[in-house]
């Protein structure tokens, strides 16, 4: 016996989809009052006027409530309570008089799920369930109290239940948000501490050795020269060690970088779709090609508000040809995004390549192209280019 097939999860692009319940999706239940209406005017009650007010009345309460209690500088303060109880014995008069006027209990119960949207809110909608079946009792319809208590059951219920349900995708969303966030900020930790480890303690040294030679060059010009040299050695070894830390965070293959993406792009809740083709390139060309899938996917995730990153590698055709697409709304501030995009416009430039930055779509496209073969020498130049994120080289 074949199992049951798995459903698909729910993906985060369908969860962004979801705009939100508010007072507009409520307002239109303010027609129910038209049925106790309708029979108002049929003659079915003796004073029309007196029953034509009382419905209006409970009509204005109604729209007024539903407006405050979605509105974030009201929705959790007193008036907006102070409206649903006043519709309480508004909604027991009408009800309790006009013909077909039972089914306003059943929006009393939409008012209270949007006004006490808490655990309390369950009980509150029983409440004003017991008192609709009551009133249905106290006027005879015993007919009635069925349907009175299904309709303030299921109108209460589902307007609850839809709030509590936004109310998590709104947390989802926000959740999103802080995760990319914090995705970049310890990337970011992480450079800035292992920077720290590399030159603290040589910069302090260096402070000490500069302070000797300041002291010592009036009456010990040899000592001061000494000094001087070990300062000039400390730097040098320490600009090496800066090199050499660089050089491992920037050299990574491409597929350990494509990986490293999809993991930034997933903790930040991005889709990523990753696609290859065509053989391995040169060791050169796999690395600039990391580096720029490194900086075009955190590009992605500090600016764009993406719900879906898509990286092509085209290896197969010459020139080859990298492309970063998302679906954000960031477009501003990724080609405003710095250094950055200079630095791979430079580096690409230096061996043949073009980098096109710009809207694609209904987001944002980082293409890349560079030579299937680098020319000799290019690579060095390209990876001297990006030592400082400015185009020019570092030296000692």
């Amino acid at each position: 016996m074949a199992g049951r097939p798995r459903r698909k999860p729910i993906s985060d692009a369908e969860i962004d989809k979801i705009n939100g319940f508010n007072q507009y999706a409520l307002l239109p239940w303010v027609l129910m009052t038209l049925a106790p209406a309708s029979g108002v005017l049929r003659g079915e009650y003796p004073r029309p006027s007196y029953a034509l007010a009382g419905l209006g009345l409970f009509a204005l309460l109604y729209c007024a409530t539903i407006v405050v209690g979605f509105m974030p500088r009201l929705q959790n303060g007193r008036l907006p309570l102070a409206l649903a109880l006043l519709m309480v014995p508004v909604t027991g008069a009408v009800a309790g008089s006009l013909p077909h006027a039972l089914v306003l209990y059943a929006l009393l119960a939409v008012v209270c799920a949007v006004v006490v949207p808490n655990r309390g809110g369950p009980v509150v909608i029983l409440g004003v369930t017991a008192l609709g079946a009551f009133t249905a009792y106290m006027r005879g319809d015993d007919s009635a109290i069925v349907s009175t208590c299904t309709s303030c059951l299921m109108a209460g219920g589902i307007v609850f239940v839809m709030l509590k349900l936004f109310n998590v995708v709104a947390q989802l969303k926000e959740t999103r948000r802080e995760l990319a966030r914090v995705a970049v900020a310890d990337e970011r930790l992480r450079f800035s501490r292992d920077l720290h480890d590399l030159l603290g303690q040589t910069m302090s040294v260096v402070a000490i050795k500069a302070e000797a030679v300041r002291r010592l060059a009036p009456r010990d010009p040899e000592r001061a020269a000494a000094e001087a040299e070990s300062i000039e050695q400390i730097s040098r070894q320490a600009l090496a060690e800066i090199r050499e830390a660089v050089t491992g965070y920037r050299e990574t293959s491409l597929a350990e970088e494509l990986d490293r993406a999809r993991s930034l792009l997933g903790a930040a809740r991005i889709e990523p779709v990753v696609r290859e083709s065509g053989p391995q390139l040169t060791a050169q060309a796999e690395k600039l090609l990391a580096w720029i899938v490194r900086e075009g996917v955190t590009n992605v995730v500090r600016h764009s508000g993406a719900k879906r990153c898509e990286i092509s590698v085209e290896r197969g055709a010459d020139p080859v040809r990298l492309s970063i697409s998302d679906d954000g709304t960031g477009t501003a501030e990724q080609v405003g995004g710095g250094n950055g995009l200079r630095g791979l416009t430079e580096r690409l430039a230096a061996v043949g390549g073009t980098l096109e930055a710009g809207p694609w779509q209904k987001g944002f496209r980082l293409l890349a192209t560079l030579p299937a073969k680098l020319p000799a020498g290019a690579s060095a130049d390209a990876q001297g280019r990006g030592g400082n994120g400015s185009g020019a080289p570092i030296t000692a």
